[in-house]
């Protein structure tokens, strides 16, 4: 019999299930994944579960028994080979076939790889996954000196879970500043010094050219320097897992092309998360998100309207990360203001910064201001009094009354 089976275990595929059975869905849902743990919350990965603070159980999204209490089949450990589209099936590496009702692929993304000289050594990690974790946190426990390619938010994060740890640490970032893909120079520099005066060592405009070692890997080679490293951790960015889809014959670019229900070039099947290219009628464009927002409410859609429904998706990009003490929330894209408006103080890590265009608010940077990143959530697209924006003594509530 059929059923409405999902490709991949992560954030879009847990909350999938769970949204097809709230929507009345009564038949079969399966589950299939790679992995060996049932769906989990990836953020944490890098921040609580690598310093110790969250176990296992905490990063799961939902308890193991949700699954058997719902008659969802989650089968785990299992490699999706195919999907046959005319006779609307799966096949699994281990000679499963599995019909399906409507398809959902949510396979997430993997690491991009460095193939360098030395990039075999052991040593290297990259950070992606449970098990990823547990080796680093592992090797965390005998090594010395850290050095972490790539100054993204997850190289930022691993390298403030790794100072407070103890270690010598080293971030490599071939930009000219640290976070330069996802937001502007102040936001950047702020981040870069709180870094430094936190003991982490940032190397700017700095690429990665190999790896030596002696069995393991020693030195970070960065042209004719090197770094000290006995312990090395890539982010350098996801590759979205789109493979199963182009075999398919699916549209894809830059991700499985979906409309706004979520829907792939074919009827029956449905994409959700990180693996997507979808539209935000919001922001007027197309967009391939790395959010676990954006896995979430896309999960919710598809399986609306895998269960019959009519249900659009349409929602303000939001992001948020966890360096040391702070919680950075992020709303919209910096990079679609013209103008910026700073609320807080930034000497005491608790500030927002507002961007506008045209007067009004398309985007806002929070450090420890919960209170101003949900205003923005309401204040997004609304002319603002930029004056009342920066006036920390003006109540921000009154202006979504008007």
């Amino acid at each position: 019999m059929a059923a409405m089976v999902i490709l991949g275990a992560g954030h879009a595929a847990g909350q999938a299930a769970a949204s097809l059975r709230q929507a009345g869905y009564e038949d079969g849902i399966v589950i299939l994944g790679e992995e060996s743990h049932p769906p989990y919350q990836r953020p944490p990965l890098s921040k609580q579960y690598l310093s110790g603070e969250q176990g296992l159980e905490k990063v799961y999204l939902r308890p193991e028994k949700f699954y058997a209490d719902r008659n969802i089949d989650l089968r785990t450990g299992t490699t999706v080979t195919g999907i046959d589209r005319e006779n609307k099936s799966v096949t699994t590496s281990g000679g499963d076939t599995i019909s399906y009702e409507k398809l959902l692929i949510a396979t997430g993304g993997r690491p991009r790889k460095l193939t360098i000289e030395g990039s075999h050594l052991p040593g290297i990690y990259y950070l992606r996954t449970i098990a990823d974790v547990d080796d680093i946190s592992a090797a965390m426990k005998s090594a010395t000196s850290v050095c972490i390619v790539g100054g993204g938010y997850i190289g930022l994060e691993v390298a403030s879970v790794a100072v407070v740890s103890g270690l010598r640490v080293n971030v490599l970032e071939m930009e000219e500043r640290v976070l330069q893909r996802v937001t502007t120079p102040e936001m950047s520099q702020f981040y870069h010094d709180l870094h430094t005066s936190r003991g982490v060592n940032i190397h700017v405009s700095t690429a990665c050219s190999g790896f030596e070692g002696d069995g393991h890997v020693e030195r970070v080679i960065c042209g004719e320097t090197s770094i000290e490293a006995d312990l090395v951790i890539i982010g350098i960015g996801i590759i979205p897992n789109i493979e199963l889809a182009l075999e398919a014959g699916l549209t894809c670019d830059n991700g499985i092309v979906v409309d706004d229900h979520c829907r792939t070039s074919d009827p029956d099947i449905f994409a959700a998360g990180d693996c997507t290219n979808h539209p935000n009628p919001i922001l007027g464009r197309r967009l391939r998100l790395e959010s676990v927002p954006n896995a979430m409410d896309q999960a919710r859609t598809a399986a609306a309207n895998m269960a019959g429904g009519d249900k659009s998706y349409a929602a303000v990009p939001w992001f948020w990360s966890d360096q040391y003490e702070l919680k950075l929330q992020m709303l919209g894209f910096s990079s679609d203001g013209t103008t910026q408006v700073l609320r807080g103080d930034k000497a005491a890590n608790e500030f927002a910064v507002f961007y506008l265009h045209k007067g009004a608010v398309v985007a806002v940077d929070a450090v420890n201001s919960p209170r101003e990143f949900m205003i923005a959530k309401q204040l997004y697209g609304k002319q603002v009094d930029t004056a009342q924006l920066a006036d920390t003594e003006f109540d921000l509530k009154s202006l979504l009354k008007k």
